[in-house]
């Protein structure tokens, strides 16, 4: 049996040390020929900032998921741990686990309106919203104004009119805000308060010169109801049909398109014939915004949000402190090493991963997520999770004491946060998440890799490091955590 002494598991954290104190690059082996290549990149003799500038370079395209942009990332962190030795720890052999996600929603072949016997046609009278209901149903309609309630307003009155059954007209935004920002506006809202008032369906009338919506880039989920919304051109015959009590007869057919999102899974396999089965995790998430849109902070803007701190930092975390542990002598428990898609999406890869694991969940130590870890200023990192097992006080102690240049740790209890750490706390496992803090340009186009502190992000990676090492370690350095109680 073959186990780490004091000795080596010191002489493994002193590689560490001289590791990501003298960086150096070499570019691996990865999907260059159906990829971008960044051209500054290879010559950036500092393997981090190199990642970084990969996966924060404009022709990924901000990594959205599902996204072409996302797949190279995917397939480059792949390549980095391949070259690296690592075996694959994915499905089927592989370094990926896919699961299907809902990029939007297309018409199928049974749409149809008609008022009062006139046919409206769809997608140039008409269309359905790509969270439509399909069906056929056969109403009255009835004019529900904006369809908010608005006291002292004279179209308060609508909000108190009977809708159950009836296919309600209701007028596009939010007339309190006419700067258009107002979720109370979105057709979405709207029409889930009217199914809330037991209305049969929503149609909604476009303002003057407003293109009908297009269903491919739908991500709301599905409401129970027909939704659907009218052209400015048609919009007086629809509102007067209403105010008439017309009957109307719509058909819709709405079906979701998928794609195929993929998380990134390694694993370096330990010594211990006994512990290896057990496995420290090491993530971040590799995905951002794309081009904008739902989650960034400049909406207004479509522009490729490049994501270098949020979190082209955490993957290249991730993947230097791979690279040091597969050169350096093995630790007797196994390190996983994952990099999660559709964090900013929901968390939806490493809640994907908990749900659908590829290795036995219980045989997991801890997880250490490292998000947003680029940007660090004055020396300062927060711990959040510090509180989700009794030691984990102890272990951040003697990794940051065994830093050449110990970094001011502000360590928050809570297994809870904006990141894909929450999914592994809510199994049960204790976590701790590495994050420098926000910035003003946190989910803008301007977090760019040239923003980047490479000096911090390599002295969180080299604590983050130490900690894994000592998660890892076995004989008599073994250390067994307490699992996580739950903050309810």
């Amino acid at each position: 049996m073959t186990k780490m002494s004091l000795k080596n598991v010191e002489a493994a954290l002193a590689a560490v040390l001289l590791a990501f104190a003298q960086p150096t690059f070499a570019r691996p082996a990865s999907a260059q020929d159906v990829c971008p290549t960044p051209s500054a990149a290879s010559n950036v003799d500092d393997r981090a900032m190199a990642h970084i500038r990969y996966l924060a370079d404009d022709g990924l395209e901000g990594r959205e998921v599902g996204s072409q942009g996302a797949r190279c990332a995917a397939d480059y962190i792949a390549a980095q741990f391949r070259a690296m030795g690592l075996e694959p720890a994915g499905v089927d052999g592989s370094f990926f686990q896919g699961f299907p996600l809902r990029k939007g929603s297309e018409l199928g072949d049974v749409n149809a309106l008609v008022v009062d016997g006139t046919r409206y046609e769809v997608e140039n009278d008409w269309t359905p919203l790509g969270f439509s209901a399909s069906g056929r149903f056969e109403r009255e309609l009835v004019y529900g104004g904006h369809g908010l309630s608005r006291p002292g307003s004279p179209d308060d009155r609508y909000a108190h009119i009977d809708l159950t059954g009836k296919i309600v007209v209701l007028e596009w935004g939010d007339p309190d805000d006419p700067r258009g920002g107002s979720i109370r506006g979105s057709p979405h809202f709207k029409a889930r308060v009217m199914a809330g008032r037991r209305a049969a369906g929503v149609l909604v009338v476009a303002q003057a010169g407003m293109p009908l919506p297009s269903l491919a880039g739908e991500i709301w989920e599905f409401l129970p109801i027909p939704v659907a919304v009218v052209s400015s051109e048609v919009a007086d015959e629809i509102r007067a049909a209403a105010r008439a009590s017309s009957r109307v007869t719509v058909s819709t057919d709405v079906r979701e398109t998928t794609v195929e999102a993929r998380n990134v899974l390694a694993r370096l396999r330990g010594s211990d014939p006994e512990l290896r089965n057990e496995y420290v995790i090491v993530g971040a998430h590799h995905d951002h915004l794309g081009f904008g849109g739902e989650g960034s902070l400049a909406p207004a803007a479509r522009a490729v949000h490049n994501g270098a701190d949020d979190n082209a930092s955490g993957t290249a975390a991730v993947l230097e402190i791979a690279r040091v542990l597969a050169l350096g002598t093995r630790p007797s428990r196994s390190v996983v090493f994952m990099t999660f898609t559709g964090e900013e999406r929901g968390l939806l890869g490493s809640k994907y991963w908990v749900t659908a694991p590829t290795l036995d969940l219980s045989s997991a130590v801890a997880m250490l997520n490292l998000d947003m870890v680029g940007r660090m200023s004055e020396d300062r990192l927060t711990l959040l999770g510090v509180g989700t097992a009794q030691e984990w006080g102890g272990i951040v102690d003697l990794a940051s004491a065994g830093m050449s240049r110990p970094l001011e740790i502000a360590r928050v209890p809570t297994g809870y946060g904006a990141s894909d750490h929450q999914s592994f706390y809510l199994a049960g496992i204790p976590v701790l998440h590495f994050f420098t803090n926000s910035h003003a340009d946190y989910h803008r186009p301007s977090d760019d890799w040239s923003r980047v502190n490479a000096d911090g992000l390599r002295r969180v990676t080299e604590l983050a490091g130490q900690v894994t090492l000592r998660l890892a370690a076995g004989g008599a350095q073994t250390v067994y955590l307490t699992p996580p109680g739950r903050e309810d």
